[in-house]
Formats: structure tokens, C-alpha cells, sequence
């Protein structure tokens, strides 16, 4: 059951300001480094098992299972330190953020800064479903209502909790590429109109027009330069882990421990904001901080997947100070403990009730399931 816990010994806090954060937001870099360590090493060591664990007829075969398990369960906490990056909260320094976010945007296979300025703007406008619809696009019951009995049919399979698999795999495997690849089909058919305009004299201005040039697929020059770097660097990982460990073994487990990390992390974000009473407002009257503190659930794991998460369960605290490192949320939520308890916990079980909720009804500014519409 959903836990609404309501202090009767504190008064509820009014703003941002009730709470002490400012003690920890500063980030060590010495804890962050060890964070990566403990994350990456145990990741290439159990990627440089395979090859022992695969020989034909070994008795060493049992064990592919829970060394499958493992790197699916550290591929979601490189991407949980990947996303700390993106917040400029993991290390002291922006260049070591944006450096190790580089990294490990390779390792998940996603480029870390247009990722991370996506993820920015949702905490901008975190609890304000007209603006922002979650990872899942989700329509208003108006919209869904307007649609072919075929089509809302489709619509409600898309959202199924099964679709995290199928969905996880293209989010981090096939997006990417492919918006590397549209991105730059737009930019040909874009200088090649402008040569056909301006003629050959067109080529001498290529490069400002380049410059200029708006994609549907990045929004500035950097996240281009990221997007392109990424997609780089990930292709010749795939082509090396090939050769290393053969085709057949290298993609059959890599697609299996993308698909199931991201489908973790991609539920983890999705029950963390679409859950009964979730704050759902219009942007006429929203509130930031209702959005923090109503508008996101806190999560109830066993210790070892707070580990394997980077404690993004204390996801509250989260919303109300970006800034603070994954390594501090657990001593910012137990300090602040008494201004949490009208928050939102939720365990294991309550999950599957969070993944009916997948159309925003605007006249009632909340998350309703299909069979109320």
C-alpha cells in the first residue's frame, strides 16, 4: 500500500527555504572518483569473464546468469553517476563533470549532455503536465478521448510495463544513431538547397550556413559535437568488444544488459513521477516547490538496489536541490526527515498501480488510468 505518513509533531513546511540543504551540496571529488572505481571496474571485470565463463561444455557456464544480473544492475548505477554529472553535482568541477559524464554517456551509449539537458528541463518543470509529459509522452483524457477506439488501443498497449524491454533497448541502442544519421539528412537537404539557391557561390558561405543550421534532432552546437563524439566512440567500443569477444557472444549479452538496465532506470523515473495523487498541475498556478515535494515519490528498496541506484529513491530531496550529490541524499532526507513525512513512499509491491496512470486529466489536474476515460 502507498504510505502517506503525516507528522503531527512538525509543522508542514511552506517553501524551499524549511530546509537545511546548503550542508550538503558540496561534492568531493575523492568520493566521486571511488564512486566510478567501484562501478566501472567491477563492469569490465565481469565483461572480461565472459570469455572463460562461455568456453563449450565448461561447467563454468552456470554462472553466466548472475554475471548477466550484475551487469545490468551496474550499467544502472553508471547511468544513475551519469545523470549525478549531468547535474554538475558528482564532481567539484564542471570539466570533470562534463569529462566523466562524457564517459560514462559511452557506456550507456547515450550522449550525456543533450541527455542531461533534457533531464534539466523536466526538473524545471517537474508537477507541470502541460508543459512536461514524462518520459512516456502521455496524452490529456481529452486527447485520448478524441481517439479511434484502434487507436486508444494502441495507446494503452505503448504504456504496457512490458514495453520498458523493447523501449529500453531502443532508448539506449538505436535513438542515438538515428538521430545522428536524421540530424545530418537534415543538414544535407539544407545545404543543398542553399547551393541550389545561391548556385556554386553557396559552397563559399557552407560554412556559416553550418553554423546557423537548426536540427529537429539537437538544439545547439554542443550537443551536436556531444551527439557526434558519442556515437564515435560507442561504434568503435561495439566494433572492438566484437572482435574481442566474438559477435554472437558480445551482442547477445550486450543486448540483454542494456535492454533490462534501462528498463530499470526508465521504471524508476516513471513511478517516481506518475503515482495516485501525483501533484499534476496546469502551468496557470504551478508550483516548483509542490512539484518537488508532491509531485515526486520516494522510494522504499532493499539496501543493495539503493546501492546499485545511487540512492535516488530519496527522490524529493532530489527535486528540491539538484545540486546535491548522490552520495549525500540519504543525510539530507534522515536531516530533514520531519519535513518529509507528508511525502510519498512507495514500495515494490505498489509499483504495477503507478503503471495504470498514463493519461493527465486538465480539468481535474490529475493522472487518471484508461478505464476511467
Amino acid at each position: 500500500m502507498i504510505r502517506f505518513a503525516i507528522s503531527l509533531q512538525h509543522p508542514k513546511p511552506k517553501n524551499r527555504g524549511d530546509f537545511s540543504l546548503a550542508p550538503f551540496r558540496r561534492s568531493s571529488n575523492a568520493r566521486a572518483l571511488w564512486q566510478l572505481l567501484s562501478t566501472l571496474l567491477p563492469m569490465a571485470l565481469l565483461w572480461a569473464s565472459l570469455p572463460w565463463i562461455c568456453r563449450p561444455w565448461g561447467p563454468r557456464s552456470v554462472l553466466l546468469l548472475p554475471v548477466v544480473a550484475l551487469l545490468v544492475l551496474f550499467s544502472a548505477r553508471s547511468f544513475s553517476l551519469m545523470h549525478d554529472c549531468g547535474h554538475g553535482s558528482l564532481f567539484r568541477s564542471k570539466p570533470l563533470n562534463r569529462l566523466f559524464g562524457f564517459l560514462l554517456g559511452v557506456v550507456n551509449a547515450i550522449p550525456q549532455h543533450p541527455w542531461s539537458r533534457g533531464h534539466a528541463f523536466h526538473h524545471l518543470h517537474n508537477g507541470n503536465w502541460e508543459r512536461y509529459r514524462g518520459p512516456s509522452a502521455l496524452l490529456t483524457l481529452e486527447q485520448f478521448q478524441q481517439l479511434s477506439p484502434q487507436q486508444q488501443q494502441r495507446y494503452g498497449w505503448s504504456r504496457h510495463p512490458l514495453m520498458l524491454f523493447p523501449g529500453g533497448f531502443s532508448y539506449l541502442v538505436i535513438r542515438p544513431r538515428l538521430q545522428l544519421l536524421l540530424g545530418l539528412g537534415e543538414w544535407l537537404q539544407a545545404m543543398l538547397a542553399h547551393i541550389r539557391q545561391e548556385g556554386w557561390r553557396g559552397l563559399l558561405s557552407l560554412k556559416e550556413r553550418t553554423h546557423h543550421f537548426q536540427s529537429s534532432h539537437w538544439y545547439t552546437g554542443s550537443e551536436f559535437i556531444d551527439l557526434l563524439a558519442n556515437n564515435l566512440c560507442v561504434l568503435a567500443s561495439w566494433w572492438w568488444m566484437s572482435h574481442w569477444l566474438g559477435i554472437g557472444l558480445f551482442w547477445s549479452v550486450y543486448a540483454l544488459v542494456m535492454t533490462c538496465s534501462a528498463a530499470i532506470f526508465i521504471c524508476i523515473f516513471f513511478v517516481q513521477h506518475n503515482f495516485p495523487g501525483s501533484y499534476a498541475n496546469a502551468t496557470e498556478g504551478w508550483s516548483y516547490f509542490k512539484g518537488a515535494m508532491e509531485g515526486s515519490s520516494n522510494l522504499i528498496l532493499p539496501g543493495v538496489l539503493n546501492w546499485f541506484s545511487a540512492d535516488i529513491a530519496f527522490h524529493s530531496i532530489h527535486h528540491l536541490c539538484e545540486r546535491i550529490p548522490n552520495y549525500h541524499l540519504r543525510a539530507c532526507h534522515q536531516a530533514n526527515q520531519h519535513l518529509l513525512d507528508d511525502c510519498v513512499y512507495l514500495r515494490l509491491r505498489d509499483l504495477p498501480r503507478c503503471f495504470k496512470l498514463i493519461l493527465w486529466d486538465s480539468s481535474q489536474q490529475e493522472l487518471v488510468a484508461l478505464p476511467q476515460a
